[in-house]
């Protein structure tokens, strides 16, 4: 059944039983108008590379493992990106950086993501986003991240036996991790909020470690503000939490 309201969303996320049945939940929900507008106009206008292609213009499940001890946090899908591949970070630049940096440290066993069906594999990892839909400008509204936010909690909670570090692409990502320890892990989130940096990481009892990094898009990667040195430093670190190295 289609959410379509917020109300929707938070009843649908939290009967689903387990990741595929939330998967197909959060690909068939309609609760935000914005976004769904934008994500088909998309979808039918096209980028010029790819008029050929029929794009997925649904939002986007997360893709990975279901007993991960690490996890990716990321804002939303790329236009002609996830909305068209139907895969988070899957055929757009981010995409390229990010699955190379997993190949490098062990997590992913090929360093291109091209389509959904290209073979990539993740290892000892989960990757979804804070929104699901691609939004104007790649700028959620508050409200649009909010009606969202319950497929992100019910996404951690059925990993959460397993989860042991996750990593904020990006300050939105950082922001919309605190949601989760009171809505998941039922603590009360620290005041103040550490503060988002690259690097940054913090420690608080029962919950993973969350670490910071430099969201994997172009405005960064381009300027050299994230290099892939800087990358492979930060899933060092949270393979190391996870206990994997």
């Amino acid at each position: 059944m289609p959410s379509r309201t917020p109300e929707d969303v938070a009843t649908h996320a939290a009967e689903a039983p387990d990741l595929t049945v939330l998967d197909a939940g959060v690909a068939d929900c309609f609760a935000c108008p914005r976004l769904v507008t934008w994500r088909e106009q998309v979808a039918v206008a096209k980028r010029a590379s790819f008029r050929e292609q029929t794009y997925w213009g649904r939002p986007v499940p997360g893709f990975g493992a279901g007993d991960a001890p690490i996890a990716i946090l990321g804002l939303a899908p790329a236009a002609h990106g996830g909305n068209r591949t139907g895969r988070i970070f899957t055929g757009d630049r981010s995409g390229d950086v990010l699955f190379a940096a997993l190949h490098r440290a062990g997590l992913a066993n090929q360093p291109t993501s091209v389509s959904a069906d290209d073979g990539l594999a993740l290892r000892h990892l989960r990757i979804f986003s804070a929104v699901r839909c691609a939004p104007p400008d790649n700028k959620p509204l508050p409200a649009e991240r909010d009606t969202c936010a319950p497929w992100l909690h019910r996404e951690v909670s059925l990993i959460r036996p397993t989860l042991r570090v996750v990593v904020a692409l990006g300050a939105f990502a950082w922001a919309a991790w605190w949601p989760v320890l009171r809505e998941v892990y039922g603590r009360k989130p620290p005041v103040p909020r550490p503060a988002f940096g690259h690097g940054a990481h913090v420690v608080l009892p029962g919950v993973p470690d969350l670490l910071g990094c430099y969201h994997v898009s172009q405005q960064n990667t381009f300027t050299g503000r994230l290099t892939p040195v800087m990358l492979d430093d930060v899933f060092v670190s949270a393979k190391r939490l996870a206990g994997l190295a």
